[in-house]
C-alpha cells in the first residue's frame, strides 16, 4: 500500500511540474493592445518582505501575453521573486507574430531569436516585451502567480521596487521598456493577479 501511495505522490509530481504549465493556444490577433501604465513615484514608504526593505517607486500596472516562465529557488532574488514572466503587449501578444520568434529564459535573463528576418522590427520586440521579476504580495498572490500558463493574457498590478538586504545586497528595478541588455527588468511587487484568458 505504502508503495502505490509513494507512486501516486510521485506521478502528481511530475504532472505538476510537466503537465501544469503547458502553453495555452489563443490564435492570431493582438490581445493585449494597450501599454503598461506606470506613475512614478516621488517618495514612498519602504516596508519590510522576507528579511528584505522594499521601497516602490512607481506604481505600476500591465496587460499582457505571458511570453514564458521560469521558476528559481536559488540566491537572494529567489526568496523574493521566485518566478519571472516573458511578457509581451501590442504585437507582441499576436500568436501569429510570435510563432516565427523563439523565446527562452535563464539566469534571470529573456531572450529572443528569430530565424528569419523579425516579423516586427526590432526595436518594437524589445520595447513591447519584457522580463519581469515576479514579487508577490502575499500567498494568495503567489499561489495565482504560480497557475499562470505561458500563452495567457493576464493584467497584473502593484509596484515597481528597489530590494534591499541589511548586508548591502540590492536588487532594483527599471523603470522604463525602452532598455534592454543589464538591469532592464523590472522587480514588480505584485498585489493583484487577474487571468483574462
Amino acid at each position: 500500500m505504502s508503495k502505490l501511495l509513494i507512486l501516486l505522490l510521485a506521478a502528481l509530481l511530475v504532472w505538476q511540474f510537466v503537465f501544469r504549465h503547458e502553453a495555452v493556444e489563443l490564435g492570431p490577433g493582438v490581445l493585449a493592445a494597450d501599454e503598461p501604465v506606470q506613475a512614478n513615484l516621488d517618495s514612498a514608504d519602504s516596508f519590510e518582505l522576507e528579511g528584505y526593505r522594499i521601497t516602490p517607486l512607481a506604481e505600476f500596472r500591465i496587460r499582457a501575453k505571458v511570453l514564458s516562465r521560469e521558476t528559481y529557488s536559488m540566491g537572494n532574488e529567489s526568496d523574493l521573486s521566485p518566478v519571472d514572466l516573458a511578457l509581451g503587449w501590442g504585437r507582441m501578444s499576436d500568436e501569429a507574430v510570435l510563432q516565427d520568434i523563439e523565446i527562452s529564459q535563464s539566469g534571470r535573463w529573456y531572450r529572443w531569436r528569430s530565424t528569419q528576418s523579425p516579423p516586427v522590427p526590432r526595436r518594437e520586440i524589445e520595447t513591447h516585451s519584457a522580463n519581469m521579476h515576479i514579487i508577490p504580495a502575499d500567498e494568495n498572490t503567489e499561489d495565482l502567480v504560480g497557475d499562470i500558463q505561458q500563452g495567457q493574457i493576464v493584467d497584473l498590478s502593484g509596484f515597481l521596487v528597489r530590494a534591499d538586504a541589511d548586508d548591502g545586497w540590492h536588487w532594483v528595478s527599471s523603470l522604463t521598456r525602452d532598455d534592454t541588455g543589464a538591469r532592464s527588468c523590472e522587480l514588480f511587487y505584485v498585489k493583484r493577479v487577474r487571468t483574462i484568458y
